[in-house]
């Protein structure tokens, strides 16, 4: 049976960021993921894991200026200083809170922008973050992003992803394949998975998350079979953990009865 972690970001809004640890704990869940902890000192969020018996599983890097419209700069040339210092203030984070995976935001398109060295810079990016947290045996994760969600982002493709992944080489490189994005973005999720999990011990596939398609909600409301998805994980072994990142459709217990049928 999967293990799925709450969405911190989007999940338990009716609380302040703080007090959904206690939430997501109190409605069963025994990890948390979510966007960006940097509003909060790492102490103050690993006392709540702590207190609450919840494991960090993912978080992402520094994104650039996220209110300002930025998706991330692990792309971006001339960007190269800015995310290997937004990547270690994340390192020391994952550190802080025994988080083993950062996941790194490739960023967007600028108008006229030559890709392919956007590509050089995202894969030395990725290189030099694989290589700097692989003492740690923390994994460095890249997902990619259906276009309707985020227009312009470099990142779209499973495909696009594996590539680069299998190219850069690094044992603790792996892909969000964020089921949510997958199914707006390219459908078919039953062969994708059996394609790249084929082999659950050799898989590049570090983290799943999941949503409705296509308003985003519970994954027990939309187009998706979810039960048939959490059936097929079990099917080809994969053992990680699967994010909940979803926009509850109302308060946030009451939308998971899909959860409780499984604690």
């Amino acid at each position: 049976m999967p293990r799925f972690a709450a969405n911190l970001t989007l999940m338990y809004n009716e609380r302040g960021f703080l007090d959904r640890f206690s939430a997501a704990a109190s409605d069963g869940f025994t990890a948390v993921e979510f966007l960006f902890p940097y509003e909060h000192p790492a102490q103050a969020i690993a006392d709540r894991l702590k207190q609450h018996g919840l494991q960090q599983v993912l978080f992402n890097a520094p994104p650039g200026n996220w209110q300002a419209g930025e998706r991330g700069n692990a792309a971006l040339p001339g960007r190269e200083a800015e995310f290997r210092t937004g990547f270690e203030r994340a390192l020391e984070y994952a550190q802080m809170l025994a988080c083993p995976r950062i996941h790194c935001m490739a960023g967007l398109v600028p108008d006229g922008a030559n890709r392919s060295r956007m590509r050089e810079v995202y894969l030395a990016n990725l290189a030099w973050a694989a290589e700097l947290t692989k003492p740690a045996g923390v994994e460095i994760l890249i997902e990619p992003i259906a276009p309707r969600n985020i227009p312009g982002y470099f990142l779209n493709y499973q495909e696009e992803a594996h590539a680069i992944a299998t190219e850069i080489g690094a044992s603790n490189l792996k892909i969000l394949m964020d089921l949510f994005h997958c199914q707006v973005g390219e459908g078919d999720l039953a062969m994708k998975m059996r394609k790249y999990l084929s082999d659950a011990k050799q898989t590049r596939v570090g983290h799943f998350q999941i949503a409705g398609v296509p308003e985003r909600h519970e994954p027990d409301t939309g187009e998706v079979n979810y039960e048939y998805v959490f059936a097929l994980m079990d099917e080809l072994g994969y053992e990680g953990w699967v994010g909940c990142e979803y926009i509850p459709g109302a308060q946030t217990s009451a939308g998971l009865g899909w959860f409780r049928k499984r604690w």
